[in-house]
Parts: C-alpha cells; sequence; structure tokens
C-alpha cells in the first residue's frame, strides 16, 4: 500500500486551491444574480458566463490541490483527453444547473433540482478527475466516504444556488462565496481521504502527461480566464446603472425653460416698462423726447 500525500507543497496547494474555488463561486454568483435581472438573450449570456465561471473555477481548485499529491513509489501521470472532458462535464453539468434556476417557474423545485444537478457534476468532474490519473498500481476508494463526498457537494451546490437566488448586495455574495469555497475544498478533501492505492512496483514508462507538463499551464490558463472574467463582471454596468444612464438627458441637452418676457406673455404686459418711461421725467425737470404731458401744478 503506497503512502498518500495530499499536500507534498505544504499549505500552498490547498490554499491557492481554495482561492480559485472562491473565486469562481464569486462569479457565478454575481452572474446569476445578473441574469435574474435582465431578459432576453442577455440573461442567457450570463448564465452561460456563470457556469464556466463556477465549473472552471470547481475544475481548477481540483487540479490545484492534485499538484500537492503524491505517492510514494510511483510517478504521477494524467490521461489529456480524460482530463479535459472533465472540465467539459464540470462546465456543461453546471450549466444545467444554473439555467435550471435562471429558467424555473417555480422556484422551489429549481433550486432543488439546480442544487442535484450541479452537485452531481462537481462530484462526477471531482472522480472522472481521479480516473484520469496513471500511475503504477491500482486506485481504489471506500465507498462510505465517496458517498460524504457527493452529499457534500449537492448541498454546497444547493446552497450556492440558493445565495444566488436570496443574496444581491456584493458584500453578502462575496461572504457566500467563501463560504462555497470552503465546501467545494471540503468536498475534494473528503473525496481524497476515500482513495487508497496499491502500488505495483514498475519500470515501464507512464502513459500521459505529467502535472507540470498539462495541469499547471491549462490550470494557469483558467485561472487567468477567471480573472479577466471578473475584470469584465466588475465594470460591466448593472440593470439598475443602465436604467439610470437610459432616463438622463444626453450631453449638450437642457431642459427647456419657462416662457420669458415676449414669449407667450399676456397681450400688453411686455409695454408696461415702455408706459412707465413715457411718464418719467429726468433728474433735471426736462421732459425726455417723446414723454407725455407734465401734469399741472
Amino acid at each position: 500500500m503506497g503512502h498518500l500525500d495530499h499536500a507534498a507543497y505544504g499549505w500552498l496547494t490547498p490554499a491557492l486551491s481554495y482561492v480559485m474555488a472562491s473565486i469562481g463561486a464569486a462569479l457565478g454568483l454575481r452572474c446569476t444574480v445578473r441574469a435574474l435581472a435582465a431578459t432576453g438573450a442577455s440573461r442567457r449570456n450570463w448564465l452561460l458566463t456563470a457556469a464556466s465561471a463556477i465549473g472552471t473555477g470547481i475544475w481548477t481548485m481540483h487540479f490545484i490541490a492534485m499538484l500537492g499529491f503524491h505517492v510514494t513509489g510511483t510517478e504521477i501521470h494524467y490521461d489529456v483527453p480524460m482530463t479535459l472532458l472533465s472540465l467539459l462535464v464540470a462546465v456543461a453539468v453546471v450549466g444545467a444547473g444554473v439555467f435550471a434556476v435562471g429558467y424555473g417557474k417555480d422556484r422551489g423545485r429549481s433550486l432543488v433540482l439546480g442544487g442535484l444537478t450541479t452537485g452531481l457534476g462537481v462530484a462526477s468532474m471531482h472522480y472522472l478527475g481521479m480516473a484520469a490519473l496513471r500511475l503504477h498500481g491500482r486506485v481504489g476508494y471506500d465507498p462510505l466516504t465517496v458517498g460524504l463526498s457527493v452529499a457534500i457537494a449537492v448541498v454546497a451546490a444547493t446552497a450556492a444556488l440558493w445565495a444566488a437566488l436570496n443574496i444581491k448586495s456584493p458584500v453578502a455574495v462575496a461572504g457566500a462565496s467563501l463560504v462555497m469555497g470552503a465546501a467545494v475544498s471540503s468536498m475534494h478533501y473528503t473525496g481524497m481521504m476515500a482513495v487508497s492505492v496499491r502500488v505495483t512496483p514498475s519500470d515501464t514508462a507512464l502513459p500521459g502527461a505529467t502535472a507540470l507538463q498539462f495541469i499547471f499551464p491549462l490550470a494557469v490558463g483558467l485561472g487567468s480566464y477567471l480573472f479577466i472574467t471578473a475584470a469584465f463582471v466588475a465594470l460591466s454596468p448593472t440593470a439598475d446603472e443602465r436604467a439610470a444612464s437610459a432616463s438622463a438627458p444626453a450631453p449638450g441637452r437642457t431642459v427647456p425653460a419657462g416662457p420669458g418676457p415676449g414669449h407667450g406673455a399676456a397681450p400688453g404686459a411686455g409695454s408696461a416698462p415702455a408706459a412707465a418711461s413715457s411718464t418719467s421725467t429726468s433728474a433735471s425737470g426736462r421732459r425726455r423726447p417723446g414723454a407725455g404731458p407734465l401734469p399741472s401744478r
């Protein structure tokens, strides 16, 4: 039985994987909140972005954590097509969950269905990624611990979707994403506790790619995608901001003032100053040109 080390680089890989899971969750929640406030193609696009953010964040979390997974007595390689398939499964099944919430008429039933679908998708991604392992030996699992990890995934996904439906403020979304990041990390390491490896020493070259050849560059690329998406979401105006911008007057336009003197005034109103001047005299007592007769003394 080979000795398993889940944190060969200390706390670096667990901490970094938690950060990536939290970022993916935060982006997914914010995009889902935007989707619920939108309609038509805009809602669809926000939900697609939410699915890609959550799925990518969970996948990146899993394989960053796997960078710290070592087994004594054997190297570890990864089957490239199956690893990529696990990423597609994560995005697709998470997408099914968020679309169920985004378009469901009955919020309660949509939440249960979406949480179950998304949770099973997260668990499927995890164990499909584990099936991509190539090493000298045989990998086994404890069924009870596997069941516990799947339950954690379903509960975490349901809680995240509930947060997307009920939490609107950015601060609350940030707090919910930290909780979801912790839940996803817990699901991963609970699933890893179910793993046992019976090593069979061999000099045969393993198929597939090493973690540093394939997993690390892909994780860096997907992490960059998450940060770019975060900037896009932060700079995109909300529905309320777009509505306020649409109702504001265009630059250069002024609000019309009320009628001034000589424009729409009552007839004769504009002649009052002239009448007053016709009866006025100068300070020296002389009549001004055009003035009326002086009053008799």
